[in-house]
This record gives C-alpha cells, structure tokens and sequence, in this order.
C-alpha cells in the first residue's frame, strides 16, 4: 500500500511536486516519424478514456503483419483507454519500389524503329527518354519486404511515439495535480469549518429548549438534569466526529497515493466515493443551516476532483 503521509495545508509540502507527476492521463497524443526497411513511415497515437484498454491499428495492406505486435506493444505502456494508433507510409520517399526496364521488349521496338527508319529514309531520333515513354518499356514493382527487419524498424518509430505521447501524458497531469491539490486543501478547510461548528450547534439546541420550557412552565422550576439528558441525546444523534476523523483519513490516503510510481486512478476513485458518503452523512445529521452550507461546498468540491480523477491512469 502507498505511504500514508499527514501534511498541514498551511505548511509547505515538499511532496507536492510529485503529485501526479508520475500519474499519466489516459488521453493523449503522440508521433514519430522514421524508415524501416527502406519504407518512410510516419506513426501516431491518439487516445481517450474507457473503461478497459482498446487499441485499433490502421495501417497500409502491405504492412498487415505488423498489427498485433503493435498492439502488443501499447498494451504494455497503456493500461486503460481506447487507443487509435495510425502507421501511414510515404510512398513518394520509400525505397521499397524497383523500377525494371522490360529487355525484350525494348529491343523489339529498336530494332522495329531502326527498320523503319532505314526503309522510309527517316532521320532516327530515337533517344533514351523517348523509348522510356513507349508502352511497357519500364515497370515500377515493389520489392519484396523482410517482414521481421520492417518490424523492428516499426518498433523502433512506435517506441518513439510511445515516450512522446507519455510525456505529453506527464505534462498533463502534471496540470492536474494544481488543480486537485488545491480542492484537497479546500475540503480540507471546509471540513474545520465543521469540526467548529458541530459543538455550537449543541449549544444553541440546549439554550433553544431551555427558553421553550420557560415559556411553558414560567416560574415552575426546571429539571436541569431532563435538559441535560436530552441535550446529551441530540449530540449523539448529530454527532460528525467520526465522520470528519474518516474524511481527514481519507484526504490523508489521496495524497499518500500521490507518491506511488503504479497506476491509482482506481483507488482515488474509489476515495472519492468515500469522501462523497461522508459529506452526504454530515449533510443528513446537520441541524445547523452554517453546516448545511458547508457541505455544499464539501460536495461540489468532491465531484470536481471526481471528474478530474476519471483521466488518471
């Protein structure tokens, strides 16, 4: 399990900075560009979240063999999310095309021209770039590829792409650790808030009940042990202690989880859940509008931060 550190959101955290720093999104972006055996390729990754891990590759006919090693390699960087990857080819800067001049053919077309020109008294003019231009004299064929030297080739241009798409991807958390850091610290503000105020509200209860029993019973005197009883009874029922122990604990493990180097998108999920049915506990026992809207705040907080873990791998 990740360390669990307690930190004052006055004081200046030393941490911080790793905070999401070695979290990756699950979007983002990425390309390189390099040859493979002879073949100028040009590869990119695009990538939104999901549920589960999809990757679909799009490449040329001639390079088919080469879709599940791709795949294969994504899957070990990216855990989660619908990858896109696109390999296109510059046919017009690859060396995998030969062009063949048809032997048999051009010298039937000398020799035809020549007879032509000898028996009709014609000036020949025959010349390299004229005889290329007839039917059939030249081919363009594509030669035939090593399959496991264009992988390795193509490995090596995916494995580019892959780092610059995880740097974009650090980048990007690395924005987002800002943002949840300081959501952090105002849920963590709020919930003084009402460490301060639950034992007022007790108070005010106790002084309500007494003013009500003196318009009641007038100069008939009162029970001072039943007010207390029943001042007892209502703080039990009100009481967030637990509550505020369990969100402080919580906020304590987000932070902790900041520090691991494995993939916690999950498990802050899953905090975030934890912070939401705490503050939902706090807003049904509350009896003190100050409280009330407190937790408000609590929970709008919880579902930005929410929102924003969705993208954490």
């Amino acid at each position: 399990m990740s360390e669990v550190f307690e930190w004052n959101p006055g004081e200046a955290n030393p941490k911080q900075k790793l905070f999401f720093a070695s979290r990756k999104l699950y979007t983002g972006y990425g390309g390189a560009k390099g040859s493979a055996e002879g073949l100028v390729l040009s590869i990119e990754l695009k990538s939104v979240n999901n549920r589960y891990l999809d990757v679909t590759v799009k490449l040329p006919r001639a390079l088919m063999f080469a879709e599940e090693p791709i795949k294969q390699a994504v899957g070990r960087h990216i855990t989660r999310g619908k990858v896109d990857v696109f390999v296109t080819m510059d046919a017009s800067a690859s060396e995998d095309m030969e062009v063949r001049v048809n032997e048999p053919l051009l010298k039937g077309y000398l020799e035809a021209l020549n007879a032509a020109a000898e028996k009709y008294g014609l000036h020949n003019d025959v010349s390299v770039m004229g005889i290329c231009r007839l039917p059939d004299v030249l081919s363009t064929d594509r030669r035939e590829l090593d399959n496991d030297a264009a992988l390795e080739g193509i490995k090596a241009i995916l494995e580019q792409a892959l780092e610059e798409y995880d740097a974009m991807r650090l980048r990007e958390g690395e924005k987002l650790r800002d943002d949840v850091l300081s959501r952090l610290d105002e849920i963590s503000r709020l919930t003084g808030i009402v460490e301060e105020n639950a034992p007022k509200t007790v108070a005010e209860y106790r002084a309500r009940l007494e003013q009500k029993l003196q318009e009641v019973l007038g100069s008939a005197n009162i029970d001072e042990s039943r007010i207390l009883t029943e001042a007892a009874i209502f703080a039990d029922k009100i009481a967030v202690d637990e509550e505020t122990v369990r969100l402080r604990s919580h906020l304590s493990q987000l932070r902790g989880l900041t520090l691991g180097d494995s993939p916690a998108g999950r498990k802050m999920d899953f905090l975030i859940q934890e912070l939401n049915r705490e503050s939902n506990t706090i807003g049904s026992k509350c009896q003190n509008a100050d409280i009330a809207h407190v937790v408000v705040e609590l929970k709008a907080e919880i579902e930005k931060i929410r929102e924003q873990i969705q993208n954490v791998e």
